[in-house]
């Protein structure tokens, strides 16, 4: 028997000018996403249903930030970028994040449900990551994928707990889905330049990622929650182009910084 050879694993050495431009791009993507849901997660600090929601999502929103420096980190160790200049001073039409985490935080149901269907988008791209030949990206999914785990069985049950609960409960379920779910395409369109990259085996093939999600959040949505899905439709635009909602949000998450630059060097 003839033993299989696997392909060396990769750090930020061995990437060429373009594989690191690619892989810059979708690091910053991932980053994005994290801080601005981390953002509308954070709105319900103090607003919660109940006591213990609201301590849970706000450190799920912390995890979120976590994640977040996790890929910017990244991001340094290939240009040398500064984490708190990409996050506050950055402009909307800067920033990269899909539009599903750019939405208004609604009510507990739409937060809930847009919560189920970004973890589990980021659990299985995660899960999948931990096999890239890129080796920090591989070791950063695994550390991040511990507590996605966590963030995704407790939206499932919310999920559940809403689409199963009473009337109004099952109907403002529904609704949020029908807000959310023709946005949930982005979360798995490629971008720019980044077929070689995961030809190369150093990201997942977002396709892929794209047919398990639909399994996993189809199958819960109806089967456990009750809650009739549409077929998923194609992102119709890239990451590029937001919604009006992100330049109000980014102004207030950033006010501190930009009127204070420098400060934390004080």
């Amino acid at each position: 028997m003839t033993a299989t050879i696997l392909p060396a694993p990769l750090n930020a050495a061995d990437l060429s000018a373009e594989q690191k431009r690619s892989m810059i791009a979708r690091l910053q993507a991932l980053a994005d996403d994290e801080i601005v849901l981390a953002q509308r997660d954070g709105e319900w600090t103090g607003h919660a249903p109940i006591l213990e929601e609201d301590i849970a999502l706000a450190n799920i929103a912390q995890d979120e930030l976590g994640h977040a420096s996790l890929y910017l980190e990244l991001r340094r160790e290939l240009d040398g970028s500064d984490a708190d200049q990409l996050a506050f001073f950055r402009d909307a039409d800067e920033y990269r994040c899909a539009r599903l985490v750019e939405l208004p935080r609604g009510d507990w149901a739409l937060t809930m449900l847009r919560q189920f269907l970004y973890d589990a988008a980021e659990a299985l791209w995660l899960s999948s990551a931990q096999a890239s030949r890129y080796a920090p990206l591989a070791g950063v999914a695994a550390k991040a994928l511990r507590e996605e785990k966590f963030h995704l069985q407790h939206s499932a049950l919310w999920a559940e707990r809403l689409g199963r609960g009473t009337p109004e409960s099952a109907r403002r379920a529904q609704a949020a889905l029908e807000t959310l779910w023709p946005h949930a395409a982005q979360l798995f369109a490629p971008l720019p330049g980044e077929a070689e990259l995961i030809t190369a085996g150093l990201l997942p093939d977002p396709e892929a990622v794209r047919e398990r999600w639909v399994t996993l959040v189809g199958g819960h949505l109806t089967g456990r929650c009750d809650l009739d899905v549409p077929p998923l439709p194609a992102a119709s635009e890239g990451r590029e182009v937001h919604t009006a909602h992100l330049a109000p949000l980014l102004a207030e998450m950033q006010a501190v910084a930009r009127a204070h630059p420098g400060a934390g060097t004080w």
